[in-house]
């Protein structure tokens, strides 16, 4: 009993010396690595439990942004905006929205906000939250307020339009669209997220507002100058130029026709057409001496400056100046002052075949908003005799711009409204008025064509002029790529510009030469003239051409301007690329785009990859 009991209290006292004196072993610590597993399971559960809650969150805000965006997109009814539909929905979308604001900046999300790796992504989420809870409670409402008051008016007068309604709703609905564009821009300065989650989200936010954004932007543009336009307080004679991108010009195309449009308080008359024929006797529109080098002294096509190449000069202001000239020669144009120019090309009459109605020819075709552009462009060439083509596209125009502005109703001035805008941000359609004061509001509008002028929404200029007389431009497909390389004041972008001859070679053996150019030598072949201007306040750097048989890049400058100057021939399925830097000025607020010669469909080609570096 003894031996046992002193064994035992020997044992105890053994361990209560080990566990007070520790070992030379590191047991010692034991107890603090225990303390600090135990906490590490604890943050891993809390975090376990923060992630769940954080995860089932997110499903929820994104079923109602995901919601709010398809009722803001059901606003839309066949390229209009539909008045009812917004009043309906928009309590819906604005329960939507408030939701996903207030999960977002609830206590939860302000917190992870500033973890590290993730807390970036949360906080543009809550940026996204917020700028769409902040459009449809602020923007919005007064916007359906302005739609609702113009539902209600009486738009048509006659033959023309009731102007009053339209005046009356001009300066509010460029408040709207200025708070609209600012929204915009909120949602833009937000940093692009990494999670791919939240990068797919923001992205669809993105090309959704972006959409709805530019249609609005262009309804605003076009009520500022649409009074003007149909002559609110004066009779106005405008110009029309029917011009074909088929056979390239630096502004559009050769022009194919001449119309008068005639507007006083908002009565609209559409006189008739005169082909390009009618005006060749009353000689060439005026022009510069640097003109005259670049597209006349210099070829392999040398410019006439007659009514064809009108649309030579990439500023519509010159091609309104040379018209003005050709015209006031003419007989019917010695008695009546030009107070300006309207250029269209096929695809702004589609739009309006769209929004109006089919037109149909005296043999019976049928044109549609479908088939106009191919037509007035490709297949008239191939189906009618040459001398009949310019004629018949007298007739699509006449008619389509008759129709224009008779019946007026809200959703028809939407339509038209939002279209003009966008045709003249395509160069499908601009206009140039010959008083200065008139002249600014369109502009202001972006309505009329011109050179990269602006330091805030830079653009590059890239201008094509056939060299082959033909009307190959159908066949002449135009793509450009944007990314961004170096984000510091003076943001540099890297571009790919390619011209690709889509015409195979079995089409230029088969199809009409008038199509494929008169010069048995050139079959089939692109041969485009191209200037190249920089961004207003930037510059164009490493300009470098692969594919195509081309001349050397030349500096030069037309008319004050610094420009390059280039020449690339493109045989039937080849591509040409050109590759080059832009730096833009410090001053821009928009990503850079691109100023171009218009093409025969509406896509402008541009994509924009991901920037290379931090844009925020």
């Amino acid at each position: 009993m003894v031996s046992i009991n002193v064994w035992g209290w020997g044992l105890a006292s053994h361990r209560a010396l080990h566990n007070q004196y520790g070992s030379r072993h590191g047991r010692k610590k034991k107890p603090w690595i225990v303390a600090i597993i135990g906490v590490s399971v604890a943050l891993l559960v809390a975090c376990a439990v923060i992630g769940v809650q954080l995860y089932r969150q997110a499903k929820e805000v994104q079923e109602h942004e995901t919601h709010a965006l398809q009722l803001i997109g059901a606003i839309s009814q066949d390229g209009g905006m539909s008045t009812e539909a917004l009043s309906k929905n928009l309590p819906e979308i604005q329960q939507e929205t408030a939701q996903a604001h207030n999960i977002t900046h609830g206590t939860l999300w302000n917190i992870v906000s500033h973890v590290p790796f993730v807390g970036s992504d949360i906080a543009t989420v809550q940026g996204m939250t917020k700028v769409l809870d902040d459009l449809v409670t602020q923007t919005v409402p007064a916007f359906l307020e302005i739609m609702t008051e113009l539902q209600q008016s009486n738009l048509a007068a006659g033959d023309g339009v009731n102007l009053q309604p339209i005046i009356d709703a001009a300066e509010p609905l460029k408040q709207a669209n200025e708070s609209f564009q600012q929204q915009v821009r909120n949602y833009d300065a937000l940093s692009i997220p990494n999670i791919s989650l939240i990068r797919s989200a923001y992205d669809k936010g993105e090309t959704q507002l972006s959409e709805l954004a530019n249609r609005v932007n262009a309804l605003s543009n076009t009520f500022q100058i649409l009074p003007t336009l149909l002559g609110d307080g004066q009779q106005r004679t405008y110009a029309i130029m029917a011009m074909t991108p088929s056979e390239m010009r630096s502004s559009g195309g050769l022009i194919g026709s001449v119309g008068e449009l005639t507007t006083s308080n908002g009565t609209v008359h559409i006189g008739d057409f005169r082909s390009n024929g009618d005006y060749l006797p009353f000689g060439i529109g005026d022009h510069s001496t640097d003109m005259k080098r670049v597209f006349t002294d210099k070829g392999p096509l040398h410019m006439s400056f007659d009514i064809r190449d009108l649309a030579v000069f990439p500023n519509t202001a010159d091609s309104a100046v040379a018209m003005q000239s050709v015209w006031n020669r003419t007989p019917w144009g010695q008695n009546m002052p030009l107070d300006g120019v309207i250029m269209v090309d096929p695809v702004f009459l589609q739009q309006l075949i769209a929004i109006n109605g089919n037109v149909t020819l005296p043999d019976g075709t049928v044109l549609t908003g479908e088939n106009t552009a191919e037509f007035l462009m490709n297949t008239v060439y191939q189906k009618y005799p040459e001398n009949e083509t310019d004629a018949l596209f007298g007739v699509v125009a006449g008619q389509a711009m008759k129709s224009m502005f008779s019946h007026m109703d809200m959703g028809k001035l939407y339509k038209t409204g939002e279209m003009l805008g966008t045709m003249a941000k395509g160069r499908h359609f601009t206009m140039y008025a010959f008083d200065e004061r008139v002249e600014q509001g369109i502009q202001a509008a972006g309505f009329t064509g011109q050179i990269p002028s602006s330091e805030t929404n830079p653009s590059v200029g890239i201008y094509l002029t056939e060299q082959n007389p033909s009307k190959m431009g159908w066949y002449i497909k135009r793509e450009a790529k944007i990314q961004r390389v170096n984000c510091d004041d003076g943001d540099l972008y890297h571009v790919e510009f390619m011209v690709h001859n889509t015409m195979t070679e079995e089409e230029a053996k088969s199809l009409p030469w008038y199509i494929t150019g008169n010069n048995s030598n050139n079959t089939g072949k692109a041969m485009e003239k191209i200037l190249f201007y920089a961004p207003q306040g930037g510059s164009i750097s490493n300009l470098m051409q692969l594919g195509g048989k081309v001349d050397a890049v030349k500096e030069t400058t037309i008319d004050g301007v610094d420009a390059y100057e280039t020449y690339v021939q493109v045989n039937p399925g080849q591509i040409a690329t050109f590759t080059f830097d832009v730096r833009v000025s410090p001053k821009a607020t928009a990503p850079l785009t691109i100023d171009q010669t218009p093409m025969g469909w509406v896509d402008d080609g541009i994509t924009y990859l991901d920037p290379k570096c931090d844009t925020k």
